[in-house]
Protein backbone atom coordinates (compact mmCIF):
# COMPACT_ATOMS: atom_id res chain seq x y z
CA UNK A 1 0.00 0.00 0.00
CA UNK A 2 1.51 3.56 -0.97
CA UNK A 3 1.30 6.36 1.31
CA UNK A 4 -0.81 9.59 0.51
CA UNK A 5 1.74 12.36 0.82
CA UNK A 6 -0.57 15.34 0.55
CA UNK A 7 -1.45 15.48 4.66
CA UNK A 8 1.36 13.03 5.29
CA UNK A 9 4.36 13.97 3.76
CA UNK A 10 5.40 16.94 6.40
CA UNK A 11 4.89 14.94 8.88
CA UNK A 12 7.39 12.17 7.46
CA UNK A 13 9.68 14.06 6.15
CA UNK A 14 9.71 16.07 9.57
CA UNK A 15 10.39 12.45 11.18
CA UNK A 16 12.63 11.42 8.73
CA UNK A 17 15.01 15.00 9.07
CA UNK A 18 14.75 14.70 13.47
CA UNK A 19 16.00 11.46 13.18
CA UNK A 20 18.98 11.67 10.92
CA UNK A 21 20.88 13.43 13.58
CA UNK A 22 20.81 10.34 15.34
CA UNK A 23 22.00 7.44 12.63
CA UNK A 24 26.02 7.86 13.90
CA UNK A 25 25.37 6.37 17.11
CA UNK A 26 22.49 4.07 16.02
CA UNK A 27 24.72 2.50 13.24
CA UNK A 28 27.27 1.88 15.57
CA UNK A 29 24.99 0.03 17.68
CA UNK A 30 23.52 -2.14 15.16
CA UNK A 31 26.99 -3.46 14.16
CA UNK A 32 27.87 -4.39 17.56
CA UNK A 33 29.85 -1.33 18.69
CA UNK A 34 28.71 -0.51 22.59
CA UNK A 35 27.42 3.11 23.59
CA UNK A 36 28.29 4.49 27.08
CA UNK A 37 24.86 6.13 26.93
CA UNK A 38 22.97 2.84 26.46
CA UNK A 39 20.19 1.96 28.62
CA UNK A 40 19.62 -1.53 28.47
CA UNK A 41 16.41 -2.96 29.66
CA UNK A 42 17.20 -4.72 32.66
CA UNK A 43 15.94 -8.88 33.17
CA UNK A 44 11.99 -8.66 34.35
CA UNK A 45 11.85 -7.95 37.68
CA UNK A 46 15.08 -7.54 38.42
CA UNK A 47 16.29 -4.68 41.06
CA UNK A 48 18.48 -2.94 38.53
CA UNK A 49 15.78 -2.38 36.41
CA UNK A 50 14.38 1.05 36.02
CA UNK A 51 11.33 2.24 34.81
CA UNK A 52 10.78 3.61 30.56
CA UNK A 53 11.90 7.19 29.77
CA UNK A 54 10.46 9.83 27.85
CA UNK A 55 13.32 12.02 26.70
CA UNK A 56 14.68 12.40 29.90
CA UNK A 57 11.38 11.92 31.84
CA UNK A 58 10.73 8.40 33.96
CA UNK A 59 7.40 7.40 33.14
CA UNK A 60 5.77 6.65 36.66
CA UNK A 61 2.12 5.61 36.48
CA UNK A 62 0.40 8.15 38.86
CA UNK A 63 -1.50 6.66 41.68
CA UNK A 64 -4.91 8.40 41.15
CA UNK A 65 -6.46 11.96 39.48
CA UNK A 66 -6.66 13.72 42.95
CA UNK A 67 -3.41 14.03 45.40
CA UNK A 68 -4.07 13.70 49.15
CA UNK A 69 -2.59 16.61 51.59
CA UNK A 70 -0.09 13.88 52.86
CA UNK A 71 1.99 11.17 52.02
CA UNK A 72 0.60 8.02 54.28
CA UNK A 73 2.70 5.16 52.63
CA UNK A 74 1.19 3.03 55.84
CA UNK A 75 -2.67 3.97 55.33
CA UNK A 76 -4.39 6.54 57.09
CA UNK A 77 -3.95 6.29 60.78
CA UNK A 78 -7.43 4.94 62.61
CA UNK A 79 -7.90 5.72 66.32
CA UNK A 80 -6.63 2.72 68.07
CA UNK A 81 -10.09 0.64 69.40
CA UNK A 82 -11.11 -2.36 71.27
CA UNK A 83 -11.28 -4.13 68.06
CA UNK A 84 -7.52 -4.87 68.25
CA UNK A 85 -7.93 -6.34 71.88
CA UNK A 86 -11.05 -8.43 70.61
CA UNK A 87 -8.54 -9.51 67.86
CA UNK A 88 -6.26 -10.60 70.79
CA UNK A 89 -9.36 -11.92 72.43
CA UNK A 90 -9.87 -14.24 69.55
CA UNK A 91 -6.49 -15.29 68.98
CA UNK A 92 -5.64 -16.18 73.02
CA UNK A 93 -8.94 -18.34 72.92
CA UNK A 94 -8.26 -20.26 69.46
CA UNK A 95 -4.40 -21.09 70.57
CA UNK A 96 -6.16 -22.61 73.84
CA UNK A 97 -7.47 -25.16 71.58
CA UNK A 98 -4.12 -25.78 70.38
CA UNK A 99 -1.92 -28.45 71.54
CA UNK A 100 1.02 -26.85 74.17
CA UNK A 101 -1.22 -23.51 72.45
CA UNK A 102 1.49 -23.84 69.14
CA UNK A 103 0.45 -23.36 65.88
CA UNK A 104 2.01 -24.80 62.78
CA UNK A 105 1.16 -23.83 59.39
CA UNK A 106 -1.67 -26.01 59.16
CA UNK A 107 -3.31 -24.58 61.84
CA UNK A 108 -3.35 -21.46 60.28
CA UNK A 109 -6.47 -21.43 58.72
CA UNK A 110 -8.33 -21.10 62.31
CA UNK A 111 -5.77 -18.32 63.17
CA UNK A 112 -6.35 -16.22 60.19
CA UNK A 113 -10.03 -16.29 60.61
CA UNK A 114 -9.37 -15.33 64.06
CA UNK A 115 -7.26 -12.03 63.30
CA UNK A 116 -10.09 -11.19 60.43
CA UNK A 117 -7.85 -12.17 57.91
CA UNK A 118 -8.57 -13.75 54.71
CA UNK A 119 -7.66 -17.35 54.80
CA UNK A 120 -4.45 -17.16 52.55
CA UNK A 121 -3.00 -14.86 54.76
CA UNK A 122 -2.29 -17.29 56.82
CA UNK A 123 1.11 -18.28 55.61
CA UNK A 124 1.76 -14.37 55.76
CA UNK A 125 1.07 -14.19 59.34
CA UNK A 126 3.04 -17.67 60.03
CA UNK A 127 6.11 -15.35 58.71
CA UNK A 128 5.18 -12.32 60.23
CA UNK A 129 5.29 -14.26 63.91
CA UNK A 130 8.70 -15.86 63.09
CA UNK A 131 7.31 -19.12 62.71
CA UNK A 132 9.56 -19.82 58.99
CA UNK A 133 12.50 -19.91 61.76
CA UNK A 134 10.59 -22.35 64.24
CA UNK A 135 8.35 -24.17 62.36
CA UNK A 136 5.49 -22.98 64.48
CA UNK A 137 4.28 -20.13 66.46
CA UNK A 138 2.78 -18.99 70.10
CA UNK A 139 -0.03 -17.14 70.97
CA UNK A 140 2.18 -14.37 72.55
CA UNK A 141 4.38 -13.90 69.52
CA UNK A 142 1.08 -13.33 67.15
CA UNK A 143 -0.40 -10.91 69.77
CA UNK A 144 3.10 -9.41 70.39
CA UNK A 145 3.71 -9.17 66.06
CA UNK A 146 -0.32 -8.13 65.97
CA UNK A 147 -0.05 -5.33 68.17
CA UNK A 148 3.06 -3.56 66.51
CA UNK A 149 1.08 -4.07 63.07
CA UNK A 150 -1.50 -2.26 64.42
CA UNK A 151 0.39 0.45 65.72
CA UNK A 152 2.16 1.27 62.23
CA UNK A 153 -0.12 -0.44 59.35
CA UNK A 154 -3.58 1.14 58.83
CA UNK A 155 -4.93 -0.86 55.77
CA UNK A 156 -4.55 -4.05 54.32
CA UNK A 157 -1.75 -3.25 51.66
CA UNK A 158 0.66 -2.11 54.46
CA UNK A 159 -0.28 -4.95 56.91
CA UNK A 160 0.23 -7.79 54.10
CA UNK A 161 3.84 -6.13 53.35
CA UNK A 162 4.59 -5.85 57.03
CA UNK A 163 3.79 -9.41 57.86
CA UNK A 164 4.95 -11.36 54.67
CA UNK A 165 8.57 -8.68 54.07
CA UNK A 166 11.94 -9.23 55.38
CA UNK A 167 12.53 -7.65 58.77
CA UNK A 168 12.96 -3.81 58.31
CA UNK A 169 11.99 -4.04 54.92
CA UNK A 170 9.13 -2.07 53.40
CA UNK A 171 8.84 -3.75 50.27
CA UNK A 172 7.79 -7.36 48.89
CA UNK A 173 10.70 -9.26 46.44
CA UNK A 174 10.21 -12.53 44.85
CA UNK A 175 11.19 -14.50 47.38
CA UNK A 176 9.36 -13.52 49.93
CA UNK A 177 6.31 -15.05 47.97
CA UNK A 178 7.59 -18.59 48.27
CA UNK A 179 5.99 -19.57 51.81
CA UNK A 180 2.51 -17.97 50.79
CA UNK A 181 2.54 -19.57 47.45
CA UNK A 182 3.84 -22.97 48.92
CA UNK A 183 1.02 -22.94 51.59
CA UNK A 184 -1.21 -22.29 48.29
CA UNK A 185 -0.16 -25.67 46.32
CA UNK A 186 -0.06 -27.52 49.57
CA UNK A 187 -3.80 -26.54 50.70
CA UNK A 188 -5.93 -25.25 47.90
CA UNK A 189 -8.39 -28.07 46.70
CA UNK A 190 -7.89 -26.91 43.43
CA UNK A 191 -4.21 -28.09 43.13
CA UNK A 192 -4.43 -31.20 45.49
CA UNK A 193 -3.47 -33.48 42.53
CA UNK A 194 -0.06 -31.44 42.48
CA UNK A 195 0.84 -33.56 45.94
CA UNK A 196 2.32 -36.60 43.86
CA UNK A 197 4.31 -34.10 41.41
CA UNK A 198 6.30 -32.11 44.14
CA UNK A 199 8.87 -31.37 41.04
CA UNK A 200 6.61 -29.28 39.65
CA UNK A 201 5.66 -27.18 42.68
CA UNK A 202 9.14 -24.85 42.04
CA UNK A 203 7.80 -23.95 38.49
CA UNK A 204 4.11 -23.14 39.38
CA UNK A 205 5.38 -21.13 42.12
CA UNK A 206 8.23 -19.33 39.79
CA UNK A 207 5.38 -18.78 37.15
CA UNK A 208 2.94 -17.08 39.61
CA UNK A 209 5.30 -14.82 41.14
CA UNK A 210 6.49 -14.12 37.85
CA UNK A 211 2.97 -12.76 37.32
CA UNK A 212 2.62 -10.94 40.14
CA UNK A 213 5.62 -9.12 39.69
CA UNK A 214 4.39 -8.51 35.98
CA UNK A 215 0.96 -7.16 36.80
CA UNK A 216 1.99 -5.15 40.51
CA UNK A 217 5.69 -4.21 40.22
CA UNK A 218 4.62 -1.05 37.93
CA UNK A 219 7.87 0.21 38.64
CA UNK A 220 9.86 -1.86 37.30
CA UNK A 221 12.20 -2.14 40.47
CA UNK A 222 11.50 -5.94 41.70
CA UNK A 223 10.29 -4.20 45.14
CA UNK A 224 6.16 -4.37 45.37
CA UNK A 225 5.34 -1.62 47.83
CA UNK A 226 2.26 -0.95 49.62
CA UNK A 227 1.69 1.45 47.28
CA UNK A 228 1.94 -1.04 44.26
CA UNK A 229 -0.50 -3.38 46.39
CA UNK A 230 -3.25 -0.62 46.54
CA UNK A 231 -3.46 -0.08 43.05
CA UNK A 232 -3.16 -3.70 42.04
CA UNK A 233 -6.30 -6.16 42.68
CA UNK A 234 -3.43 -9.12 43.69
CA UNK A 235 -5.29 -8.60 47.50
CA UNK A 236 -8.87 -8.92 46.06
CA UNK A 237 -7.31 -11.85 43.82
CA UNK A 238 -5.76 -13.52 46.71
CA UNK A 239 -8.82 -13.41 48.92
CA UNK A 240 -11.03 -15.03 45.79
CA UNK A 241 -8.85 -18.01 46.15
CA UNK A 242 -11.16 -18.63 50.01
CA UNK A 243 -14.47 -19.58 47.95
CA UNK A 244 -13.33 -21.01 44.82
CA UNK A 245 -12.40 -24.34 44.90
CA UNK A 246 -11.60 -24.33 40.45
CA UNK A 247 -8.39 -22.62 40.70
CA UNK A 248 -8.85 -22.02 36.87
CA UNK A 249 -11.16 -20.07 37.58
CA UNK A 250 -9.15 -17.42 39.04
CA UNK A 251 -7.44 -16.52 35.81
CA UNK A 252 -5.18 -13.76 37.80
CA UNK A 253 -1.64 -14.97 39.40
CA UNK A 254 -3.04 -18.57 40.04
CA UNK A 255 -4.52 -20.51 37.27
CA UNK A 256 -3.24 -23.82 36.81
CA UNK A 257 -4.26 -23.72 33.13
CA UNK A 258 -2.24 -20.85 32.23
CA UNK A 259 0.96 -21.86 34.06
CA UNK A 260 0.16 -25.47 32.74
CA UNK A 261 0.94 -23.52 28.79
CA UNK A 262 3.74 -21.59 29.45
CA UNK A 263 5.17 -24.38 31.15
CA UNK A 264 4.96 -26.74 28.16
CA UNK A 265 5.49 -23.30 25.31
CA UNK A 266 8.68 -23.41 27.27
CA UNK A 267 9.28 -26.96 27.47
CA UNK A 268 8.97 -27.74 23.42
CA UNK A 269 12.16 -24.57 23.11
CA UNK A 270 14.45 -26.08 25.54
CA UNK A 271 15.32 -29.09 23.64
CA UNK A 272 18.11 -29.94 26.34
CA UNK A 273 15.34 -29.30 29.02
CA UNK A 274 18.01 -27.39 31.47
CA UNK A 275 15.25 -25.01 32.32
CA UNK A 276 17.17 -22.13 30.12
CA UNK A 277 16.85 -21.19 26.10
CA UNK A 278 19.55 -20.04 23.85
CA UNK A 279 18.89 -17.48 20.99
CA UNK A 280 18.18 -19.98 18.78
CA UNK A 281 15.19 -22.02 20.74
CA UNK A 282 13.32 -18.58 21.58
CA UNK A 283 13.76 -17.93 17.66
CA UNK A 284 11.87 -20.55 16.89
CA UNK A 285 8.70 -19.58 18.89
CA UNK A 286 6.25 -19.61 16.58
CA UNK A 287 7.96 -21.32 13.42
CA UNK A 288 9.76 -18.26 13.54
CA UNK A 289 13.42 -19.83 12.93
CA UNK A 290 15.73 -17.08 11.60
CA UNK A 291 19.41 -16.83 11.23
CA UNK A 292 19.84 -13.11 12.55
CA UNK A 293 17.06 -13.65 15.08
CA UNK A 294 16.99 -10.43 15.85
CA UNK A 295 13.91 -10.12 18.69
CA UNK A 296 15.64 -13.23 20.67
CA UNK A 297 19.13 -10.75 20.44
CA UNK A 298 17.17 -7.54 21.68
CA UNK A 299 15.18 -9.20 24.83
CA UNK A 300 18.73 -10.89 25.47
CA UNK A 301 20.37 -7.19 26.46
CA UNK A 302 20.85 -6.22 29.56
CA UNK A 303 19.86 -9.57 31.11
CA UNK A 304 21.71 -12.10 32.94
CA UNK A 305 20.87 -13.98 29.83
CA UNK A 306 22.94 -11.40 28.07
CA UNK A 307 26.38 -12.56 30.08
CA UNK A 308 25.69 -16.51 30.00
CA UNK A 309 23.97 -16.18 26.08
CA UNK A 310 20.31 -18.12 28.12
CA UNK A 311 17.23 -17.03 29.21
CA UNK A 312 15.93 -18.54 32.22
CA UNK A 313 12.01 -19.89 32.97
CA UNK A 314 11.19 -16.55 34.73
CA UNK A 315 12.73 -14.43 32.22
CA UNK A 316 10.23 -16.83 29.54
CA UNK A 317 6.96 -16.14 30.80
CA UNK A 318 7.65 -12.29 30.92
CA UNK A 319 8.15 -13.03 27.10
CA UNK A 320 5.18 -15.14 26.64
CA UNK A 321 2.78 -12.56 28.34
CA UNK A 322 3.83 -9.52 26.60
CA UNK A 323 3.94 -11.55 23.04
CA UNK A 324 0.37 -12.93 23.14
CA UNK A 325 -1.15 -9.24 25.13
CA UNK A 326 0.64 -6.52 23.46
CA UNK A 327 -1.80 -4.07 25.01
CA UNK A 328 -0.97 -4.34 28.62
CA UNK A 329 0.48 -1.71 29.97
CA UNK A 330 3.97 -3.69 31.05
CA UNK A 331 3.73 -5.66 27.60
CA UNK A 332 3.74 -1.81 26.15
CA UNK A 333 6.47 -1.01 28.47
CA UNK A 334 8.40 -4.52 27.86
CA UNK A 335 8.53 -3.87 23.81
CA UNK A 336 9.26 -0.61 23.97
CA UNK A 337 12.42 -1.03 26.07
CA UNK A 338 13.71 -3.70 23.61
CA UNK A 339 13.26 -1.37 20.45
CA UNK A 340 14.83 1.48 22.43
CA UNK A 341 18.08 0.97 21.30
CA UNK A 342 19.82 3.78 22.44
CA UNK A 343 18.12 4.14 25.52
CA UNK A 344 16.67 8.18 24.96
CA UNK A 345 13.12 7.69 25.62
CA UNK A 346 12.43 7.88 21.78
CA UNK A 347 11.96 5.47 18.98
CA UNK A 348 13.98 7.13 15.85
CA UNK A 349 13.15 6.21 12.40
CA UNK A 350 16.89 3.93 12.44
CA UNK A 351 15.48 1.96 15.12
CA UNK A 352 12.52 1.13 13.43
CA UNK A 353 13.72 0.23 10.72
CA UNK A 354 16.61 -1.65 11.59
CA UNK A 355 13.41 -3.88 13.32
CA UNK A 356 11.42 -3.83 9.75
CA UNK A 357 14.22 -5.00 7.76
CA UNK A 358 14.01 -8.79 9.63
CA UNK A 359 10.37 -8.75 9.01
CA UNK A 360 10.81 -7.26 5.29
CA UNK A 361 13.24 -10.17 4.84
CA UNK A 362 10.69 -12.68 5.52
CA UNK A 363 7.62 -11.53 4.02
CA UNK A 364 9.92 -12.38 0.74
CA UNK A 365 11.09 -15.31 1.83
CA UNK A 366 7.21 -16.46 2.16
CA UNK A 367 6.88 -14.46 -1.46
CA UNK A 368 4.82 -11.68 -0.32
CA UNK A 369 5.72 -7.92 -1.79
CA UNK A 370 6.47 -6.14 1.20
CA UNK A 371 6.18 -2.51 2.22
CA UNK A 372 8.85 -0.24 1.14
CA UNK A 373 10.01 1.60 4.54
CA UNK A 374 9.09 4.90 4.11
CA UNK A 375 5.68 3.76 3.27
CA UNK A 376 5.67 1.70 6.46
CA UNK A 377 6.64 4.42 8.38
CA UNK A 378 3.95 6.91 6.69
CA UNK A 379 1.19 4.22 8.25
CA UNK A 380 2.91 3.87 12.14
CA UNK A 381 3.16 7.74 12.57
CA UNK A 382 -0.58 7.61 11.05
CA UNK A 383 -1.54 5.16 13.72
CA UNK A 384 0.47 6.20 16.55
CA UNK A 385 -0.16 10.20 15.96
CA UNK A 386 2.75 11.22 18.02
CA UNK A 387 2.28 14.53 19.66
CA UNK A 388 5.60 15.80 18.71
CA UNK A 389 6.34 15.50 15.35
CA UNK A 390 9.39 13.12 14.56
CA UNK A 391 9.66 11.34 18.03
CA UNK A 392 7.81 8.59 18.89
CA UNK A 393 7.64 8.09 23.23
CA UNK A 394 5.91 5.27 25.12
CA UNK A 395 3.18 7.88 26.10
CA UNK A 396 2.04 8.59 22.28
CA UNK A 397 2.25 4.34 22.38
CA UNK A 398 0.13 4.31 25.47
CA UNK A 399 -2.41 6.57 24.01
CA UNK A 400 -3.12 5.88 21.13
CA UNK A 401 -4.98 2.41 21.96
CA UNK A 402 -2.74 0.61 18.79
CA UNK A 403 0.08 -0.61 20.23
CA UNK A 404 -0.36 -3.94 19.64
CA UNK A 405 -0.77 -2.90 15.72
CA UNK A 406 2.93 -1.09 16.33
CA UNK A 407 4.38 -4.18 18.25
CA UNK A 408 3.55 -6.64 16.39
CA UNK A 409 4.52 -5.18 12.73
CA UNK A 410 7.94 -5.28 13.77
CA UNK A 411 7.84 -8.21 15.77
CA UNK A 412 5.51 -11.01 15.03
CA UNK A 413 4.87 -11.77 11.28
CA UNK A 414 2.05 -14.00 11.84
CA UNK A 415 0.05 -11.53 13.25
CA UNK A 416 0.95 -8.24 11.09
CA UNK A 417 -0.31 -10.36 8.39
CA UNK A 418 -3.32 -10.70 9.94
CA UNK A 419 -3.58 -7.29 10.95
CA UNK A 420 -2.92 -6.68 6.96
CA UNK A 421 -6.44 -8.64 6.34
CA UNK A 422 -8.57 -6.71 8.71
CA UNK A 423 -9.66 -3.46 10.20
CA UNK A 424 -7.02 -2.59 13.17
CA UNK A 425 -9.91 -0.35 14.86
CA UNK A 426 -12.02 -2.75 14.34
CA UNK A 427 -14.15 -3.92 18.20
CA UNK A 428 -13.71 -7.55 18.85
CA UNK A 429 -14.77 -8.34 22.57
CA UNK A 430 -14.82 -11.52 24.63
CA UNK A 431 -15.89 -11.51 27.96
CA UNK A 432 -15.60 -14.43 30.73
CA UNK A 433 -18.56 -15.96 32.69
CA UNK A 434 -19.06 -13.46 35.02
CA UNK A 435 -19.08 -10.58 31.99
CA UNK A 436 -15.94 -9.34 32.56
CA UNK A 437 -13.83 -8.35 29.03
CA UNK A 438 -11.45 -11.05 28.20
CA UNK A 439 -7.75 -9.81 27.97
CA UNK A 440 -5.56 -11.26 24.85
CA UNK A 441 -3.77 -13.50 27.22
CA UNK A 442 -6.67 -15.25 28.69
CA UNK A 443 -7.72 -15.76 25.16
CA UNK A 444 -4.52 -16.83 23.63
CA UNK A 445 -4.27 -19.15 27.43
CA UNK A 446 -8.00 -20.51 27.16
CA UNK A 447 -6.95 -21.41 22.98
CA UNK A 448 -3.52 -23.04 23.93
CA UNK A 449 -5.12 -25.41 26.65
CA UNK A 450 -7.65 -26.81 24.86
CA UNK A 451 -5.10 -27.69 21.89
CA UNK A 452 -2.19 -29.26 24.64
CA UNK A 453 -4.83 -30.70 26.22
CA UNK A 454 -6.01 -33.12 22.84
CA UNK A 455 -2.85 -33.37 21.88
CA UNK A 456 -2.26 -34.96 25.08
CA UNK A 457 -5.60 -37.45 24.57
CA UNK A 458 -4.61 -37.76 21.11
CA UNK A 459 -1.40 -39.30 22.15
CA UNK A 460 -2.30 -41.38 25.16
CA UNK A 461 -5.19 -42.99 22.85
CA UNK A 462 -4.05 -43.53 18.78
CA UNK A 463 -6.35 -46.14 18.14
CA UNK A 464 -9.67 -44.10 19.29
CA UNK A 465 -8.17 -41.36 16.93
Amino acid sequence: MSCELDGRKESCLCFLKQTSLRSGPLEGQINGKKKEAETLPSPPCSPSAVPPREGNTVVVTPVSASVSCFYLPQGAPVPRSTAVGQVIARIEATFANFKEQRATIHDMGKVSKACGCPLYWKAALFHGAGGETTGFISASSLVDTWNKLSLSCFDESSKFVYLLAKRGAAYLEQEDFTLLLQDIVDSHPGLTFLKDAPEFHSRYITTAIQRIFYTVNRSWTGRITASELRRSNFLQTLSLLEGEDDINQITDYFSYEHFYVIYCKFWELDTDHNLSIDRRDLARYNYHDSERATMPSVLFRGTSAQREGRMSYAEFVWFLISEEDKRSPTSIEYWFRCMDLDGDGVLSMYELEHFYEEQHDRLEAMGFEPLPFHDLLCQMLDLVKPQQPGKITLRDLKRCGMAHVFFDTFFSLEKYLEHEQKDPFAIHKEVDRNGQELSDWDRFAAEEYDVLVAEDSESEHPDER
